[in-house]
């Protein structure tokens, strides 16, 4: 089914990869969206399928079955590896594109699809710190979930100067199952997760650990980053703590972020550390901060949390369409 537009200032848009985590997401929140229509939602093993989104009916289709060029703009949902060549598509129909995959960020992309889609045209979509480029982009590699949760965080130290050079961080996060996507796995199993806790990706070698080191050299910082995630046996959310050691004590220790974020519609500063439970259905990251007691050089502790599926995902590439089609950002994702 089509929602067409009854308002001039409604614009279609479509969803490649509609059926997982992250795609009935995006499509949930498009339905709601006040000045967005779902043009298309794709899903080619479930092609032909009614599934019921935000009160809404959608036939999903098959991605070879649908026009590009009917939408605006093209959220692409499909896996890490497929994902890119979809969206050099997108762009070949003349239509702009957020991609959710791993495919076209930093320390992942470009790499095979400079030709079709060229390097200066895709813009790494951390809306926060990147928002004047996101404005004019026709392609946007919305960024992973650990990395928002993470980088947002260690931004306002790196760009002041506070982040002591040669500095290892030790990052550890926890995310929610949803975050391995909804293919059927056996350590995702209910009776597998439930009751447990466990690390994964140890050795320092997660694939999200890419996108961070390239972003953290294009910010010039010169440190090590050691990455360690943790499954927890709950549907979403990632809480992420962060060792960082600093040139100098902080006096106000929130006043890096406090001033960086100001402005910020979906960054929360909290004196006490943020959980789950101050996220999760929202697109917002929630920071706190704190510094390090008994150490012989300072450090500070900063934790974050965010909806892996909101601000990790779906909520953020709204965020990144809206900036890119000139709509307020807040559109559709403030309750």
């Amino acid at each position: 089914m089509h929602y067409y537009a009854l308002s001039v200032n409604i614009i279609r848009v479509g969803v490649l990869g509609a059926s997982g985590y992250a795609g009935r997401t995006l499509c949930a929140l498009i339905v709601r969206h006040p000045n967005l229509a779902l043009a298309f939602a794709t899903a080619n093993e479930q092609a032909g399928e009614i599934a019921r989104v935000a009160g809404r009916d959608i036939t999903f289709a098959a991605a070879d079955g649908v026009a590009l060029d009917q939408a605006d703009l093209v959220f692409s949902a499909l896996p890490h590896g497929v994902s890119g060549e979809w969206v050099a598509r997108v762009r070949a129909a003349g239509v702009r594109a957020v991609d959710l995959s791993a495919d076209l960020r930093p320390g992942n992309g470009w790499v095979g699809f400079d030709a079709c889609l060229g390097h200066d045209d895709i813009v790494y979509g951390l809306t926060e710190l990147n928002r004047a480029a996101v404005a004019g982009a026709s392609v946007v590699a919305n960024p992973g979930c650990y990395p928002t949760s993470i980088l947002l965080a260690l931004a306002p130290l790196i760009e002041r100067g506070l982040v002591a050079p040669g500095a290892t961080i030790i990052a550890n996060a926890a995310s929610g199952v949803t975050g391995a996507g909804n293919a059927p796995k056996r350590e995702l199993l209910f009776a597998e997760v439930t009751e447990d806790f466990r690390a994964y990706g140890v050795g320092n070698g997660h694939r999200h650990l890419a996108e961070m080191r390239a972003s953290l050299a294009t910010w010039g910082a010169d440190v090590d980053l050691v990455f360690t995630p943790h499954l927890l046996p709950v549907a979403r959310g990632i809480l992420s703590t962060i060792a960082v050691p600093l040139t100098r004590p902080l006096d106000d220790v929130l006043a890096p972020w406090r001033e960086r974020y100001a402005q910020e519609p979906f960054v929360e500063i909290a004196d006490a550390a943020p959980a789950l439970r101050d996220v999760v259905f929202r697109n917002t990251v929630r920071i706190s901060a704190t510094m390090a007691r008994g150490t012989r050089a300072p450090m500070v502790i900063v934790t974050s949390a965010i909806d892996n599926l909101m601000k990790g995902a779906a909520g953020q590439a709204i965020q990144n369409a809206n900036v890119m089609l000139g709509l307020d950002e807040t559109a559709g994702l403030c309750a």
